[in-house]
């Protein structure tokens, strides 16, 4: 009989909650400063998660804590990103 596998959790930045990262979107900064969603999850550097709920993006975006979290000026449109792949 077989071992289940173990499923990959993460923690959402907003909420702190433990979650599987299918119910996640992965937000990464890279080397060269820039803030971009990471489709993939794969992209190479610094990453944080974001529960794929509306109310969860519009409250990161209202404290701005993306930006907290990475330490570096985020433009607007990492948020209208992450919006637009919830109701994509």
């Amino acid at each position: 009989m077989k071992k289940p596998r173990k499923v990959p959790l993460r923690k959402c930045i907003v909420t702190n909650e433990q979650l599987e990262k299918q119910d996640l979107m992965r937000i990464v900064k890279n080397k060269q400063n820039e803030v971009f969603v990471d489709e993939t999850g794969k992209a190479h550097g610094r990453g944080a998660y974001l529960k794929r709920d509306l109310k969860v993006i519009e409250k990161a975006e209202k404290k701005n804590i993306i930006a907290k979290h990475f330490r570096i000026e985020v433009d607007q449109s990492i948020y209208q990103a992450l919006k637009d792949t919830i109701n994509g």
